[in-house]
């Protein structure tokens, strides 16, 4: 068996080419693998790696992003990507995953349903994620569910339409949950019920989203169905709460518990929040190597920063809007402007006073301050907007070790199932008090900070999205302070069509200027840190009728006559 298993791993390995990955896989019988539970699993196992679910620690998309910044260029903001030439579409996956259901029935003549049916269910799952993939880099795309030969007319098929993709994804994860085990299991190992669940409750939300704010666009459906799928979000989500196996993380301390999560605990087996991670250990082989060194590289800024527009999102701890509340005392310095806010701003931003290293023998070597002070000094301290990332940092000596860390990697957890509960409520205008109750309201009680109140809510003069209801923004205001840094930030300005409001002709904006002893970056007339304003004086120029997606390679549409280019992609 393991010798079948390594003909088509290494068969796999070397097939890189696209147009649909064409070559057939008829070299590889069956018979020669499929033939107990076991053999299933092992399969499925090839894609449970780094590139299906990336490590946290490098931000994601939210470099791209209002929330932060990283090195220039950022080509998707700056407008600047080019037509891909060559390159694949990202159907390697999906061809595996084809090849799978076709060829893994023969097992039925050795073992009943139930043995095997969880990787059944991993296989929709994962035919589900590689297409959703897609689905937000290209808009329309194939739906191909077979093997493809080089004879099959499917290679030169036009795309369908991305609604006609979410709805098969959306019916993939509907057959992923009836497969997949119930069980919680420890978080690690294997996908379960829930997490196809909360994927499905991500793709729902991002296409009913993409259909109602891209409406009338080049980007827009014929048809849109923006409450179809915003229904079946709640009723994904809905399934997860109800099912009592989660909640939020929270040992009653305000001030830790919310950065513990990604910096502090090691192991996530037990924990009530987090439904599927990443486990490191060195004794397997499995630990951040030196393509990725999360907690090394956290403790150097490395021309990595937060935005002001991050910062003044933040509530202060009476629950009020600082331009409102009187707790609020001012930019002067950071830590005027991080007292008495939301715990999780002090848990996410590195204030100058917090521990940045802390000995073997737990004693603590040196505060944040110490980094504040180089922010000119080198490469691995530049800090453009002068807001230093902590999120996600472990202060342990003995957990910043260059390419050999074991820090776990947080893929799902269920605080994204409450929020997107919640946005999909709020969209449908259907989001009651007790609806917040059940979701913002514990997302708020592990910080000790108040509660939503619907029919309390201030205009705030710097909300993104003024032309929309009160509780729209303040839904967004919560989904962004809660899941930043986790990758979702560019997700969702794609898919609320909110480039106009946050990126074009933008420049990310940082902190007071003057509090620092030597200033390396521009300032702008207010005397806030304008990082970019000579390089991009006219801000971001993203093109609203283009970047929203990426560009299909040019050999695809070579090989494949029926595929046409992306929306203004056409004239590069």
């Amino acid at each position: 068996m393991i010798i079948g298993f390594i003909a088509i791993c290494t068969m796999f390995g070397a097939c890189q080419e696209d147009f649909l990955d064409r070559s057939p896989l008829d070299q590889i019988t069956s018979a020669d693998f499929f033939t107990n539970p076991n053999d299933l699993k092992v399969y499925m196992n090839q894609f449970y790696t780094t590139s299906t679910f990336p490590l946290y620690g490098w931000w994601g998309n939210d470099f791209d992003s209002d929330n932060s910044i990283g090195e220039l260029p950022n080509t998707r903001l700056e407008g600047t990507r080019l037509v891909r030439n060559t390159g694949g579409l990202g159907f390697d996956n999906i061809r595996r995953i084809n090849y799978f259901f076709n060829n893994y029935k023969v097992i039925e003549e050795y073992a009943k349903f139930d043995d095997y049916k969880q990787y059944v269910g991993e296989g929709h799952f994962f035919r589900a994620l590689y297409y959703f993939g897609m689905l937000r880099d290209y808009g329309d795309i194939q739906w191909i569910t077979k093997e493809l030969g080089t004879d099959s007319e499917e290679l030169y098929k036009a795309r369908d339409s991305r609604n006609i993709v979410a709805d098969n994804i959306i019916s993939q994860l509907d057959s992923a949950a009836m497969y997949l085990q119930e069980a919680k299991t420890d978080g690690s190992s294997r996908i379960n019920k829930w997490m196809a669940l909360l994927l499905q409750s991500r793709v729902a939300l991002y296409e009913g989203c993409w259909e109602k704010y891209h409406n009338g666009t080049v980007f827009g459906v014929d048809n849109p169905q923006s409450e179809k799928y915003f229904n079946k979000a709640v009723e994904a989500t809905s399934q997860i709460m109800n099912s009592g196996l989660y909640d939020i993380y929270s040992t009653g301390n305000p001030h830790s518990d919310y950065f513990d999560l990604y910096s502090v605990i090691k192991d996530f087996s037990g924990n009530s929040e987090v439904m599927f991670y990443q486990k490191m250990d060195k004794s397997i082989g499995e630990f951040y190597n030196n393509s990725c060194n999360r907690n090394y590289r956290m403790i150097h800024p490395i021309g990595r920063s937060y935005t002001k527009g991050l910062a003044d999102s933040y509530l202060c701890a009476d629950g009020k809007i600082i331009t409102e509340s009187p707790l609020f005392k001012g930019h002067a310095t950071l830590n005027d402007e991080f007292q008495n806010r939301d715990p999780r701003m002090l848990q996410s931003f590195a204030p100058p006073d917090a521990v940045r290293r802390i000995a073997a023998d737990g004693t603590p070597m040196e505060t944040w301050q110490w980094v504040y002070d180089r922010i000119n000094q080198g490469a691995d301290f530049q800090c453009p907007a002068g807001y230093i990332i902590r999120k996600g940092c472990d202060p342990d000596e003995t957990n910043i070790i260059y390419n050999n860390e074991e820090n776990p990697s947080i893929v799902y957890r269920y605080a994204e199932v409450l929020l997107n509960y919640a946005e999909a409520k709020a969209e449908l205008g259907a989001l009651t008090q007790e609806d917040v109750n059940k979701t913002i309201k514990k997302l708020r009680d592990r910080v000790d900070m108040p509660n939503l109140i619907l029919d309390e809510i201030t205009t705030d003069p710097n909300w993104n999205f003024p032309e929309l209801s009160p509780v729209i923004n303040e839904v967004r205001r919560e989904r962004r302070v809660e899941l930043v840094g986790e990758g979702h930030r560019w997700d969702d300005i794609a898919r609320w069509a909110a480039a106009d409001e946050l990126i074009v002709g933008m420049r990310p904006i940082g902190a007071t200027a003057a509090q620092y002893e030597l200033v390396p970056y521009p300032v702008d007339e207010d005397g806030f840190l304008d990082p970019y304003q000579n390089i991009l004086p006219n801000g971001y120029e993203f093109d609203l009728g283009r970047d929203y997606l990426t560009s299909i390679p040019i050999q695809e549409i070579v090989l494949n006559p029926n595929m046409e280019q992306n929306p203004g992609w056409e004239s590069n």
